[in-house]
């Protein structure tokens, strides 16, 4: 799925940015890498990533300790042909063109390892299909 030729671009919104989103920003880049344009956001960005999902993601070799959760933008929806959100409602603006998708995904938020583990994971699964949805065209 590509617009004019050039590769697709993900956006994932969940409400803090600070844990879905960023588990599955730093899972599409890992699995993707240059394929896919990554860009996480949220409707009301938290102050810092959930250290618990920075652990989380570090089991698996990848690093999201570095990335700032940010506010989510009608601009950054506007340039994405995939917009994904999680739990955070109707705040994403539509534009004609783009595919969205609701990910019913349990917030990490004061959760233990053990269940972050879990929802890291199950973003896992949807990520890889993401992946080969998208560069299967």
């Amino acid at each position: 799925m590509t617009t004019n030729g050039s590769k697709p671009s993900v956006l994932f919104v969940c409400v803090h940015n600070a844990g879905r989103s960023q588990m599955a920003a730093g899972l599409l880049r890992h699995l993707a890498g240059d394929a896919v344009e990554v860009r996480s956001a949220g409707s009301a960005p938290a102050d810092q990533i959930n250290p618990v999902a920075v652990e989380a993601m570090e089991e698996l070799g990848i690093d999201i300790s570095g990335q700032q959760p940010k506010v989510l933008t009608p601009e950054d929806s506007q340039a994405s042909t995939v917009v994904i959100t999680m739990g955070c409602g109707d705040v994403c603006p539509y534009y004609p063109g783009q595919r969205h998708e609701d990910w019913d995904i349990p917030d990490p938020a004061g959760q233990h390892l053990d269940t972050v583990r879990t929802i890291r994971d199950d973003i896992g699964q949807r990520v890889r299909a993401l992946v080969n949805d998208l560069t299967s065209q």
